[in-house]
């Protein structure tokens, strides 16, 4: 027993804690995607895709995170450029749906916007509460954490534009904070981006 008191027990038991969280936020995002995606579509809201987007993007992110947990620096480094690979294809993304709206107006529906946001914003607490413990671990868990926090701040802006979108009766609120979301999104890549190209650099050196 008197082995389980050095280093690498200590090390195994932070992995499998990161394990135990990774998976449970992989569902949550999964399932939230599918059922957010679903709700964008029906109310015709680009800021909601933007965030069900975003809900994709984690739960691919917390699938690769769960891939490198005991694996070394070099390779949490490499899973941390991907994560801001897919970061900004997911402002690109949101970028071109809002580029359709511009071509295709419609107007959102703000109840759909509101509730689901809601929805999100309590399932995305949930996340944010169970990887609080993890965000100093590693650049692996740093850079999850980092997308959980986008999540909450999608959530709420999200939630802002359905207000905007009753008080108006205009789909520009709905773009407006798209717009925003996709700027978020874009500075998060690059720290995500330049955090996990500083860690390959040291790493292999």
């Amino acid at each position: 027993m008197a082995g389980c008191c050095d280093d690498g027990c200590s090390l195994d038991a932070q992995r499998q804690g990161q394990r135990k969280t990774l998976w449970a936020v992989l569902g949550i995002n999964a399932v939230m995607f599918l059922v957010i995606a679903a709700a964008a579509l029906y109310g015709n809201s680009t800021a909601l895709l933007a965030d069900s987007l975003d809900n994709l993007g984690d739960a691919a992110t917390y699938g690769m995170s769960l891939y490198v947990v005991a694996r070394g620096a070099a390779a949490k480094a490499r899973v941390a450029l991907f994560k801001g690979g897919l970061i900004l294809l997911a402002a690109l993304a949101v970028l071109g749906q809002v580029g359709y709206r511009l071509v295709v107006p419609s107007v959102p529906s703000f109840e759909v916007m509101g509730v689901f946001a809601l929805a999100g914003l309590a399932a995305n607490s949930v996340c944010l509460f169970l990887l609080w413990q993890h965000r100093h671990q590693d650049v692996n868990m740093s850079s999850v954490w980092e997308c959980s926090r986008n999540d909450i701040a999608a959530n709420l802006s999200v939630l802002a534009a359905a207000g905007a979108v009753r008080l108006t009766g205009s789909a520009w609120p709905d773009i407006v904070i798209a717009l925003g979301l996709v700027g978020f999104l874009l500075r998060s890549a690059i720290r995500v981006l330049r955090s996990g190209a500083a860690e390959l650099h040291a790493a292999t050196d």
